[in-house]
């Protein structure tokens, strides 16, 4: 049995779950859950100044019958790009790139039930009820992640705990040290070290070259470019 990111799972449930239950219990159900996909907006392409994002196929009849087929694509860096296909031209280039690719989700996700977390609990003020709702949030998304994040392998976990940083803007020890205390922050860093994980690490595209070829990878995910 390979080892499996333990670390990554944790701080992952500790940014899920707060916000998922608070959400229930507000409207009687869990949202945003692992099978919930985007939904398909309508463009109304006889306004100009809407923008326009992702890509959008329609047909359009032209006045002998004939049917014009208008695809709008997104826009590509071709800079960027290239920056890309110098990454992936190498074996640890396309290794590096398929390990982002994996835990992208998990690393969006992170970002967006943080953000949530913010809004949510800041309505909660009883310290007893807080962590109360954390406790029991931690049980139930331990139940529904844990055997998606314990399939990742180190390395995987090592980016997902760099990305945690980007999109939160706080390191995977800040945000488990907000979230579930100081004891428990020291627990989790102590824990983490024994699996080659600093939970301290931060996110440094500028100085960190290995950094710097993840955000590209992860700017042209975000662009749906990759």
């Amino acid at each position: 049995m390979k080892k499996i990111a333990l670390i990554a799972a944790m701080v992952m449930m500790a940014l899920m779950g707060n916000a998922q239950l608070v959400m229930r219990q507000s409207n009687g159900q869990i949202l945003g859950g692992k099978h919930s996909t985007p939904k398909s907006s309508v463009v109304d392409f006889s306004n100009p100044s809407e923008p326009i994002t992702g890509t959008v196929v329609y047909g359009r009849i032209e006045e002998n019958g004939d049917t014009t087929l208008i695809v709008y694509l997104p826009e590509v860096d071709i800079d960027l790009m290239q920056r890309y296909l110098q990454i992936t031209d190498t074996r640890q280039g396309r290794r590096l790139a398929s390990n982002v690719k994996k835990v992208f989700p998990y690393a969006k996700l992170a970002g967006a039930k943080m953000h949530e977390y913010d809004s949510i609990l800041a309505h909660v003020s009883d310290k007893s009820e807080r962590n109360r709702l954390m406790r029991q949030a931690e049980k139930e998304i331990t139940d529904q992640y844990t055997e998606e994040l314990k399939n990742l392998t180190i390395t995987q976990g090592l980016i997902l705990v760099r990305l945690i940083d980007r999109e939160t803007g706080s390191t995977s020890y800040q945000v488990v040290q907000e979230l579930r205390g100081k004891v428990r922050a020291f627990f989790y860093q102590g824990f983490a070290r024994l699996w080659g994980y600093n939970l301290k690490t931060e996110y440094d595209p500028h100085n960190n070259p290995e950094d710097d070829e993840i955000e590209t990878i992860m700017t042209l995910l975000e662009r749906g470019v990759i």
